[in-house]
């Protein structure tokens, strides 16, 4: 028998499903999810921090965040699933002129497009929220209150179960080989369980959805990127409302985690490709980062084995690729990114959809992200990229 959709989301972790229930509530019935794993979750969706901020440099992002971080709080009236969402706030320190000049400018702009609780904290005012960090050499820093983390598996899953109530389908264990096409116009996709015929193809595969895209003649320049996370035993002492907190003279930054603490520092030195084990020596180097910025740090307790490292997907200029794929009808991108495809996942999941069944979205100003944007020169520069 024939397998008919009218929409194929290629990728079913939480950028994937936040599309797919999106175009339910949109009144598209025929979405089939497909995932290439057993389960979801496996990819960078389950590797993710978890973080959610709209502390960033350049419009599109913090737009995408004003949208999406108020959907996070109140993700269990609109879904109807927790999203494990904590407003403990990011907390940058500027440990130089110049840190102290970009975050100055970046809260300026935060403020204008309506971040209106973000605030500058002086060395003092630092000391005092985070007692354990030292600030002999910070400059003073910004802080908003709403930032802060979700769970990304919740988020992923209360998107989905709406999905499949709304009469979404989702393969599990399935492989889209490639898309196929026509006259430059999508026709479906070829999978191991067979040919789905669909006239609307989205692809929000993370890391592979570069070689995928290129089945049906589309150029996704998403590359993979590792990144690795160190999480610690529990660490008595720490403020009930730990915020995220971020070293700008190193990057290093971090997290509570339970009981603990969940460290963070992206090595300049990491090279592009799928690697997603934990380079030797990098928990070394991550706590040696961490005893720097908060000496207490010296007695934190970290079992290797429960370390592990993730794939960002990274495009040229670290912005999300998004909406219709440049040169191909029916194609439709959701990828590139660049670790912030959690925190931007409603806000994606709406836009998509509406450019599918509307064929336009007013939602936030999603242009700067338009896939076309490589060939007409038109790259971002975000420069607030953990």
């Amino acid at each position: 028998m024939p397998q008919t959709a009218e929409v194929v989301v290629v990728g079913a972790g939480i950028v994937g499903a936040s599309i797919a229930w999106h175009l339910t509530r949109r009144g598209c019935r025929e979405v089939l999810l497909v995932e290439r794993e057993m389960h979801q979750g496996l990819g960078s969706t389950g590797k993710s921090m978890g973080g959610v901020r709209a502390q960033f440099a350049t419009d599109v992002n913090i737009r995408m965040s004003l949208y999406s971080i108020p959907f996070f709080a109140r993700f269990e009236e609109e879904v109807g699933h927790p999203s494990g969402y904590q407003a403990h706030g990011y907390l940058f320190m500027a440990t130089s002129d110049q840190h102290v000049a970009y975050l100055r400018r970046n809260m300026a702009r935060q403020r204008e497009l309506g971040l209106t609780n973000v605030e500058w904290l002086t060395a003092g005012d630092i000391a005092r929220a985070v007692p354990f960090v030292r600030v002999d050499d910070v400059r003073g820093g910004t802080f908003c209150p709403t930032d802060g983390f979700v769970d990304p598996h919740l988020v992923m899953t209360g998107f989905t179960q709406g999905a499949l109530a709304g009469g979404a389908t989702l393969w599990k264990g399935v492989t889209v080989e490639r898309i196929t096409t026509e006259g430059g116009r999508v026709t479906g996709v070829d999978t191991t369980r067979g040919h789905v015929s669909a006239p609307v193809v989205v692809t929000a595969a993370g890391p592979w959805a570069a070689a995928l895209a290129e089945t049906a003649g589309a150029d996704l320049p998403v590359t993979p990127l590792r990144r690795m996370l160190v999480p610690t035993e529990p660490f008595p002492g720490l403020p009930e409302r730990l915020p995220m907190v971020i070293d700008m003279s190193t990057g290093f930054h971090f997290r509570p985690e339970a009981r603990g603490l969940l460290l963070a520092w992206n090595d300049p030195a990491e090279q592009p490709g799928v690697h997603t084990g934990v380079r030797p020596g990098f928990i070394e180097q991550i706590l040696t980062r961490a005893v720097e910025r908060v000496p207490a740090f010296a007695d934190l307790e970290v079992n290797p084995r429960r370390a592990w490292a993730g794939l960002y997907e990274m495009s040229p200029d670290h912005h999300g690729i998004l909406g219709p794929a440049h040169g191909v009808t029916g194609l439709f991108h959701a990828n590139g990114f660049s670790g912030h495809g959690v925190m931007h996942s409603p806000a994606s999941g709406r836009i998509v959809a509406e450019l599918i069944v509307d064929g336009r979205s007013e939602t936030v100003d999603w242009q700067p992200m338009a896939a076309d944007r490589f060939a007409r020169g038109a790259v971002l520069h975000e420069t607030a990229v953990l």
